[in-house]
């Protein structure tokens, strides 16, 4: 007799896959041709780039920095407006009238040079015709005495060297942000290499385990342990492989790019010098100088304020044509020569206002520029501590690295030999893919430190052989 409880289980397994199959069968017959999914692309060679080759890349093609060599570019177009109020001013005008007004009917005929002696009767000076009058003026007016203009041109060259050496200094802090994310991509890429190394030893654990519940000596719990470590080292390496494409997309981004970019293998040593060379390299840094050239307009726009209370002086000039027929006529011509003077005596006493705000603004730009040069001393103190922290920081993880191992090691043997349980032998794994972790993570902050410190004293884009011409040097 057939036992219905037994052959339950197979009944409804076999209901179950028949009505997969039958599902699937429909989706397939349902499915447009369009719901297919694509044929997959070619896969695109990332480029790999060294740091100095990624520097340069992102010294062309950063938006930052594009950005920044149009604001230069406006701060020079200055200049040029500046050193025009300095430059002779030519005007051409062309206008046209036409009225029975009886001083302008006068001065038109004057003008027109068809004056007679019969528009000298009194019906024709009160109650004229009307008259067109069509008058083409070419004129001229030059400064000769100006000192504002010629304060106003010299601080729109120094505010282009300021601006100059800002793009300068940004060039150097975008370099630094290369750095700092081509760094992140080689840690990234080095956790990988260490999440694969613990699933490769924690696979081993799991060989260990499973040989000792054959032969009877261990138990089957320790399969299970071994088995979750084994799963969780695999999320990790994961993990790791994620963080390392976003790490060279993201890379590729500041780049300019719209892909990612492989960072090499090989590392890029960078010298490390002395504290007294770096707080000398320091005070010449690219925001410094910028703070200077700063403190210098401030200085010159409290020239320009008293150059205010000073006359100012220039000459001007001008040719006329008028004719009552046409546009550009010349029935009569004249000319005329003339130079001026302007001097303000008293304006409510706004010029003095004016030069007290000045003496502010000179006060205030020389403080910053006093806390600049202690802010970036202090900066590059920071930086060369870190530097000595990191150093002694991958000293100590390499022992513990060296330690982890030899644990490990030891706790494996006393596994085999049923001497220790499968949580001592877990807790050793764990803590051996930990100093591994650390000692990678300590190497990229000590790579880290020595390259900021290069950024804090102004160098890196010399350490990096960067291609970067100092746009506020041209002149």
């Amino acid at each position: 007799m057939i036992n219905n409880n037994k052959c339950r289980p197979w009944i409804i397994a076999g209901a179950q896959a028949v009505f997969f199959i039958l599902l699937l069968t429909f989706s397939c017959q349902a499915a447009p041709p369009s719901a297919l999914p694509p044929a997959s692309a070619p896969a695109v060679a990332i480029p790999v780039l060294t740091l100095p080759q990624a520097v340069d890349m992102a010294l062309k093609g950063n938006d930052q920095l594009l950005a920044g060599q149009q604001e230069v570019a406006a701060k020079e177009t200055a200049i040029g407006i500046a050193r025009s109020n300095l430059l002779p001013h030519i005007k051409v005008k062309e206008r046209y009238m036409r009225t029975n007004n009886p001083t302008y009917g006068f001065m038109a005929k004057l003008n027109q040079q068809r004056f007679t002696g019969q528009d000298f009767a009194l019906p024709s000076l009160n109650s004229p015709d009307p008259i067109n009058d069509f008058q083409t003026s070419i004129g001229l007016t030059m400064p000769i005495f100006a000192p504002r203009a010629y304060l106003g041109l010299n601080m729109s060259k120094i505010a282009s060297q300021a601006a100059g050496r800002d793009l300068q200094r940004r060039k150097e802090t975008v370099a630094m942000r290369v750095v700092t994310r081509y760094l992140q991509a080689k840690t990234a890429r080095a956790y990988i290499k260490v999440a694969r190394q613990g699933v490769k030893d924690a696979e081993e654990h799991l060989r260990l385990a499973r040989a000792r519940y054959k032969n009877n000596l261990g138990l089957y719990s320790d399969i299970l342990r071994a088995t979750t470590a084994v799963k969780n080292m695999e999320q990790i390496e994961i993990t790791a492989n994620k963080n390392y494409k976003v790490a060279c997309r993201a890379l590729g981004l500041l780049l300019g790019l719209r892909r990612p970019v492989a960072v090499a293998r090989a590392d890029f040593p960078v010298p490390l010098r002395s504290m007294v060379r770096c707080q000398a390299s320091a005070a010449h840094r690219q925001d410094v100088k910028a703070m200077e050239l700063r403190y210098k307009n401030a200085r010159q726009n409290l020239r320009l304020a008293r150059a205010a209370m000073l006359p100012v002086l220039g000459v001007s000039s001008s040719y006329q044509m008028n004719d009552h027929n046409e546009p550009l006529g010349s029935e009569g011509h004249s000319w005329m020569l003339g130079a001026g003077l302007k001097w303000d005596l008293f304006d409510g006493r706004r010029r003095s206002y004016e030069e007290s705000k000045a003496m502010h603004q000179v006060q205030a730009a020389a403080k910053y520029l006093t806390g600049l040069k202690k802010a970036v001393a202090f900066q590059v103190f920071r930086a060369y501590e870190t530097v000595n922290e990191t150093e002694k920081n991958v000293g100590l993880a390499e022992e513990a690295l060296k330690s982890a191992l030899e644990g490990q090691r030891l706790v494996n043997l006393r596994y085999e030999n049923s001497l220790s349980p499968m949580v001592d032998l877990l807790d050793s794994q764990s803590s051996l893919d930990q100093s591994r972790a650390h000692l990678v993570a300590r190497q990229n902050e000590r790579q880290l430190a020595i390259l900021n410190l290069s950024y804090e004293s102004g160098m890196i884009l010399k350490d990096l052989h960067a291609h970067s011409e100092s746009t506020g040097e041209k002149r």
